[in-house]
């Protein structure tokens, strides 16, 4: 049997080339068992091919292996761990090449598939052929898209033509959903989630992964208000915006879904889309089913997709409008999310050509109103003899009330 040998593969490699912090490290032994790695002192985690925690570091460590294709979808593998299994075979099963190099015990570099070359040059290539076997490879490129597009990186033209191929062969229709929702959440944390939905877009996977965003693009809207016309180039650009107003995925992903109904206005409407809100919320709904998309993801994306338009219209609004508004969207028991559902009302104002740096008032005012309805004393009325319906009553009285105070004596 070969002696055993140890390398640093994957995301490590890549990512101190290009100066990242190394968030985890990731290992191959070449020319080992999984006997001898549970001598050694080796926890064996992995089920479908041996992976094994280091004693100490408790970082993973993986016996180099072979794949065969065996079945669709990306289930249908198998796999080969063996001794005779060397680094680079290893290492050509891999997704794309600036993730197929390798680190060995002095520091040098191996890198049979160019890697290095590819990451100086932005360009996210298939390592081989095999790319083709996994449909899941296709989220993944969409997502690296996403993860370094500030720095210029593109899908290679081989490689786009190859996740095309593997579309119309209907290796993407094999996908879960839960696997889907787990690209896709990563790619809405990344810092331009966008270039995710227009590289899935580029190959033709996005009208089998999302066929309510694809159904957006080449809708017209009114150039009066988005000049940039085309509504899913408007919802690229307002998930652009909710990537810079926050970090938190569920105020992208409301962005992303709050103009759903836009995609099924019939064409002698265009370029109006009256109605378009209660299209989106059952739209959206139908999504977040589909893919089995967590309740607090679906929830503000419900509530960012019916309202959106009121709270464009805050300051037109009165008082008694506005109060429900906040009850609405629940933002009594739930303020956090009506913050949330600020945020992608504003992502929605900037997200058009011409507007990106525009102020949102709207959103203070909302802020506002809450604040002025929140402040008043439910105690107070309780000790003043109000109780169940009647206090319900009288609590909404004194918050409208209240908004009426606080607003100019024409909105009333």
């Amino acid at each position: 049997m070969p002696a055993m040998e140890i390398y640093l593969v994957g995301g490590a490699v890549r990512d101190s080339f290009l100066d990242l912090p190394v968030k985890e490290r990731d290992w191959v032994v070449v020319g080992s068992t999984a006997e001898e790695m549970l001598r050694l002192g080796y926890r064996q985690v992995g089920k479908d091919f041996p992976v094994f925690l280091h004693p100490e570091t408790h970082e993973e460590y993986a016996l180099a292996r072979t794949e065969r294709k065996t079945a669709p979808g990306y289930h249908g593998f198998e796999v080969h761990a063996a001794p005779d299994v060397t680094l680079e075979q290893d290492l050509e099963r891999r997704d794309l090449t600036i993730n197929a190099m390798a680190i060995d015990a002095d520091g040098n570099l191996i890198d049979p598939f160019n890697g290095r070359d590819d990451l100086d040059a932005g360009k996210l290539h298939h390592v081989s052929p095999a790319f083709a076997e996994d449909p899941v490879r296709i989220l993944r490129v969409a997502r690296f898209a996403a993860r370094f597009a500030r720095w210029g990186f593109h899908v290679a033209h081989d490689t786009n033509a190859l996740m095309r191929g593997m579309v119309e062969a209907g290796e993407v229709d094999a996908l879960v959903p839960e696997r889907v929702w787990a690209e896709t959440e990563k790619a809405l944390r990344e810092p331009n989630p966008e270039r995710f939905f227009e590289v899935l877009r580029g190959c033709g996977a996005l009208d089998r992964v999302f066929p309510e965003v694809d159904a957006l693009f080449g809708v017209p809207q009114p150039e009066k208000h988005h000049a940039e016309i085309d509504t899913g180039v408007h919802c690229m650009m307002v998930l652009q915006q909710a990537t810079q107003l926050s970090d938190d995925p569920r105020v992208r992903f409301a962005a992303l879904t709050h103009d759903l109904g836009k995609g099924t206005t019939p064409p002698d409407q265009w370029p109006r889309h009256v109605g378009h809100e209660h299209r989106s919320v059952d739209l959206a709904r139908g999504l977040c089913q589909r893919l089995r998309i967590p309740n607090d993801y679906r929830d503000l994306a419900l509530i960012t997709a019916r309202y959106h338009g009121d709270a464009h219209r805050a300051a037109e609004l009165r008082p008694t409008t506005v109060l429900k508004l906040l009850e609405a969207a629940d933002a009594f028991r739930r303020p956090e999310r009506f913050e949330q559902f600020l945020l992608a009302c504003e992502a929605d104002a900037r997200g058009r050509q011409g507007h990106e740096d525009d102020p949102y008032p709207q959103g203070e005012l909302l802020r506002e109103a809450l604040r002025v309805c929140t402040a008043i004393d439910n105690r107070a009325i309780a000790a003043a003899g109000f109780k169940g319906e009647a206090f319900a009553e009288e609590l909404r009285r004194q918050r409208a009330a209240a908004l009426r105070a606080v607003a100019q004596p024409a909105d009333d």
